[in-house]
């Protein structure tokens, strides 16, 4: 269904006159939302009284907001009532206006995907995720983050992507020179090939000649078209350009024929991550794409009436970096294709591995959201996605041998099954006498007996999956290899990319039990078993091993404080 949008410069305080002239456009077009770009309030050190009125009078409900509307962080930090109110409502600042935040993946009611980078690059800041999502500042990894939404309609950042202009026909008015743009923001593009993407300028109204990107692998014909459009503050004292209007169909395909005067992208980018074909029409048909008759259709999801029901997209998966519901302080560590955290609830606990003072549960996720390794359509994505998490999991071993030398090993375990929401690996340390004697290989497989499981474990390698016929459990046991330690402690060696070198550091044994739908799959059959291995038993479900967000906090920092010299991720 075909929607229309409007959306509106930075207004910087003078809100309630936009407002009531969007009213009157809302009546004669019957607009379906609208959008704020760059600073909705006044900036802070020019803040006048009446500034100060209409944010109390928006936050009572005094004036009036006509339609679904959405407004972004800047480059000046909200009011501090403006802050309060959000924080106690969940982003709705008042009846019909919502806070997008600083990174965020929203899906509209009409499957409008809005992905938003709000404020200016931090240059202090060299690795990490903002924890504050009302100060105007982003990271580089805020930006990287986002690219786990995999593709947008619509994309709003504050500041201009690096090299827009470039190819560019289009003059910007006398005087006016082009606004600093982000290396980052123009990666991001690149990566999820929006179909409008928004900033704003101080003095300018820019809209460039439409640029189109690589072909989608399944439509060599098909070239995703990206708008970028600079919309001026409306107070702007040459009359230029502050509204924008326009109709969009999230479900409509991509164009086999370029409209007049589009350019390739101005855009270069090492790393680009491509849109998954079937991303074209909506989530609701998320990840059902077939490489081959290997890969099945996955299962629907269901209401508990038994009605069908769209599977969760990046915004509601809090394993997705652009969703608001990710637990940003556990995260250790990310890549350009996958990310290290701490787990939440954890298994272990502080005095599990003597050696090791926090616990050392920990998971390493895809960016790309897919149930499955096999489901992220792109090949090359799925190579890359597959490359660092094993480079995340070897960089770990290093990590055990280092601190640990010769006491601990390590089992990693994933569940592969097409209906569940988005994959990933768990990691957890084990004593190596165990794996010596064969005692976790034999957990594993008394357990699928006990359990009656019509499949039983295949020493096998099964690599990103694609080869398999269906769902699988995987668990790969590991120990460290007599010559990588010395006197008990870790030998000298310098961690390397080249798997065909690492695979060969340490004892390693991959198991894999196929699933399917003739039995019903315990998705904690891993925890479960090596809470009996280590003595945890009481520790089995998550929830029952809550910490607080400052215990959290603390466990993941002294994990990445310890980790930091194998992190790979930092030096690429």
């Amino acid at each position: 269904m075909t929607s229309k949008i409007i959306v509106v410069g930075a207004v910087e305080g003078a809100f309630p006159s936009i407002l009531e002239k969007i009213s009157k456009l809302h009546a004669k077009n019957s607009f379906s939302l609208a959008i704020f770009l760059g600073d909705f309030f006044a900036d802070p050190e020019s803040r006048s009284q009446e500034d100060t009125a209409n944010v109390s009078a928006i936050i009572d409900g005094k004036i009036s907001v006509p339609l679904p509307t959405y407004f972004t962080l800047g480059k000046h930090p909200l009011p501090d009532p403006v802050r309060e109110r959000l924080e106690a409502s969940n982003d709705e600042l008042c009846p019909n206006l919502y806070f997008l935040g600083k990174r965020s993946t929203t899906k509209t009611s009409e499957g409008i995907r809005i992905v938003n980078l709000g404020g200016s690059l931090d240059l202090t800041v060299t690795a990490g995720l903002s924890k504050e999502k009302h100060l105007p500042f982003h990271t580089e990894d805020d930006a990287k983050a986002l690219r786990g939404a995999n593709s947008a309609d619509i994309l709003l950042t504050t500041h201009w992507p690096l090299n827009v202009r470039k190819a560019s026909r289009v003059v910007l008015p006398d005087g006016v020179e082009t606004p600093a743009g982000e290396r980052c923001v123009a990666d991001l593009c690149s990566a999820l090939r929006p179909r409008y993407h928004f900033s704003t300028s101080s003095d300018a109204f820019y809209e460039r000649e439409p640029f189109f990107h690589p072909p989608i692998d399944n439509d060599p014909n098909a070239k995703p078209i990206t708008r970028f459009i600079s919309l001026a503050p409306p107070a702007n004292p040459s009359k230029l350009k502050s509204l924008y209007a326009f109709s969009l169909d999230p479900n409509s395909s991509v164009p086999i024929n370029l409209p007049p005067g589009t350019t390739a992208s101005p855009f270069t980018i090492t790393h680009k991550r491509q849109r998954h074909p079937n991303q074209e029409q909506s989530y609701s048909r998320y990840s059902t794409a077939q490489n081959g008759d290997h890969y099945r259709p996955r299962k629907l999801y269901r209401h508990k009436d038994g009605s069908r029901a769209a599977p969760l997209g990046p915004e509601d998966c809090f394993f997705c970096l652009s969703s608001p519901s990710v637990k940003t302080h556990l995260i250790a560590s990310i890549a350009n294709d996958a990310y290290l955290t701490t787990a939440k609830g954890p298994l272990s606990t502080q005095s599990t591995f003597p050696s090791i003072p926090f616990p050392a549960h920990l998971l390493i996720i895809p960016l790309e959201h897919s149930p499955t390794l096999a489901g992220i359509s792109v090949p090359e994505d799925r190579a890359r996605t597959y490359k660092e998490m094993q480079r995340y999991r070897r960089a770990l071993h290093s990590f055990l041998v280092s601190n640990c030398g010769s006491k601990l090993g390590a089992v990693t375990w994933e569940v592969s099954r097409a209906h569940i929401r988005h994959t990933h690996w768990q990691f957890l340390p084990v004593p190596s006498d165990l794996v010596k004697k064969g005692l976790v290989e034999a957990a594993f497989r008394v357990e699928a007996e006990n359990e009656k499981y019509p499949t039983s474990f295949r020493t096998k390698d099964v690599g990103d999956g694609t080869g398999t016929n269906g769902d699988f459990f995987r668990v790969w046991i590991w120990m460290p290899a007599e010559e990588d330690v010395v006197d008990g402690q870790s030998k000298p060696s310098e961690h390397t990319q080249d798997d065909e070198v690492e695979e060969k550091r340490g004892k390693q044994k991959s198991l894999v039990l196929p699933l399917n739908e003739e039995f019903k799959f315990d998705l904690q059959f891993g925890r479960r078993v090596m809470a009996k291995l280590l003595g945890l038993e009481s520790r089995m479900n998550w929830r029952d091993c809550a910490q607080t967000d400052e215990e959290e906090t603390k466990d993941a920092g002294a994990f990445k404080e310890t980790f930091k010299q194998f992190d790979w991720a930092l030096e690429d």
